[in-house]
């Protein structure tokens, strides 16, 4: 099913119906078998950022659907790399510090960096928004909708900002991610822009994140929402609240969150398989069910993956995890 664009006046986002096939993780099915993935759990929403498969020597658009519907997982949200890769942006070269680590770029570098910037933006200024709707048939087609790409960066000129907007919209977002500012202008300003579009901007934390830290952008523009990360949330020290009570008081204005499992300061702040740190993953999951909240949950894969595992094994282990804790 795919997301409408109406139910932007409401805080909370409109419930998807359930899927009628059974839940359960996929193996290595094919894009083009009979097979699709259904990670909606006991009406829990469960997808992942396809930012979790980042090690996988493809980075395509079509590479990335494989490693989602080999992992079960129905619903994501999309970085810019495959969905950019997939509309024919032109290669951005990696700009080193000078050829060591630590050093900064080179004049020469820097140089190249400008000219591949420009290049981009003059790319993205003019690309067919069909690229996107192409993209967003073949996903949806595969059994997967995408409720959220990642590509808004504050530093962004008005016309790229539009440009961002309008792939959210091609492409059946509810909501466009981005890093938290406090920049009381910008946040305005890309609340205007999510007003405007109907699009929610919802911003991401890592240990900063605490009770208040999105109270400024919340109070700028109805257009502002939370992408909270509630492993990072954990490994700051939940200030002012727990996970939970955050979600409490600010389920309305969650557009998504995401889920790793990390430890404490206490325990070293580290990033763990699930169910061996400190967040309550499971409780978590629970509460959503228990509460009937309708945000997705991301699976954020960031811990080390194993010797003689892959991404889509853990991404596979992850899910398997939401489904112990929602049986």
């Amino acid at each position: 099913m795919e997301y409408t664009r109406r139910d932007f006046g409401k805080l909370a986002l409109s419930t998807l119906p359930a899927a009628t096939l059974v839940d359960r993780i996929l193996g290595r099915a094919r894009v083009g078998g009979a097979e699709r993935p259904n990670s909606i759990i006991n009406g829990v929403r469960v997808g992942t950022i396809t930012y979790s498969y980042r090690s996988m020597p493809d980075q395509s658009g079509d590479a990335t659907l494989q490693y989602v519907v080999d992992s079960g997982i129905s619903a994501i949200e999309l970085m810019n790399g495959p969905a950019e890769q997939f509309a024919g942006a032109p290669a951005v070269p990696r700009v080193g510090g000078g050829g060591r680590r630590g050093q900064p770029p080179t004049p020469e570098q820097q140089t190249l960096q400008r000219e591949a910037t420009a290049r981009m933006k003059q790319w993205r200024l003019s690309v067919s928004m069909d690229k996107y709707r192409a993209l967003r048939k073949k996903y949806n087609e595969a059994g997967v909708t995408i409720y959220a790409w990642k590509c808004l960066n504050p530093s962004m000129s008005d016309e790229e900002m539009e440009y961002v907007f309008n792939v959210a919209e091609a492409l059946g977002c509810t909501h466009t991610t981005l890093e938290l500012t406090d920049n009381v202008e910008q946040l305005k300003r890309i609340g205007g822009f999510a007003e405007k579009y109907k699009i929610y901007a919802a911003y991401h934390t890592h240990t900063q994140g605490g009770m208040n830290v999105f109270d400024q952008a919340f109070a700028l523009s109805k257009g502002n929402m939370a992408n909270v990360d509630l492993g990072h949330y954990v490994a700051g020290g939940n200030m002012g609240g727990s996970t939970l009570e955050f979600l409490e008081k600010h389920h309305a204005r969650v557009a998504s969150f995401h889920l790793k499992d990390r430890t404490t300061p206490e325990h070293g702040a580290k990033n763990l398989p699930w169910g061996t740190g400190d967040t309550p993953i499971a409780e978590i999951l629970q509460l959503v069910r228990k509460r009937k909240w309708t945000m997705p949950a991301t699976i954020e894969l960031e811990y080390d993956v194993p010797q003689g595992s892959d991404p889509i094994r853990e991404v596979q282990n992850c899910l398997a995890y939401c489904r112990s804790a929602l049986a």
